[in-house]
């Protein structure tokens, strides 16, 4: 059982090197930043992982789940930033993007 654990470690590990060429070479900042919250959602997991492998889960989860929250407030943090910061075209004027809160 502790081979497969290693080995589903190593594929996410492997799938988070794939994920992190897209955010280094992404076309928008939104790829970007879709590849950074997936590189953190699997950093979550693969610390759930270590913790089965070495034997502390109930302590690993708990910093498993407050790296999650942590990746998802930033996450939100991020999305509003670049929306907020979105170039408007000169014919356009600003108050037609509608309200925002």
């Amino acid at each position: 059982m502790e081979k497969f654990i290693i080995c589903v470690g190593m594929a996410l590990i492997f799938l988070m090197l794939v994920t992190l060429v897209r955010v280094i070479l992404g076309p928008s900042t939104i790829d970007r930043l879709v590849g950074v919250n997936l590189i953190g959602t699997k950093s979550t997991i693969l610390i759930i992982i270590m913790g089965t492998l070495l034997g502390r889960v109930d302590m690993y989860v708990d910093i498993a789940l407050a790296y999650a929250l942590l990746n998802f407030i930033t996450s939100l943090a991020s999305a509003r930033y670049f929306q907020r910061s979105r170039v408007v075209p000169a014919d356009e004027p600003e108050d037609q993007e509608g309200v925002s809160c």
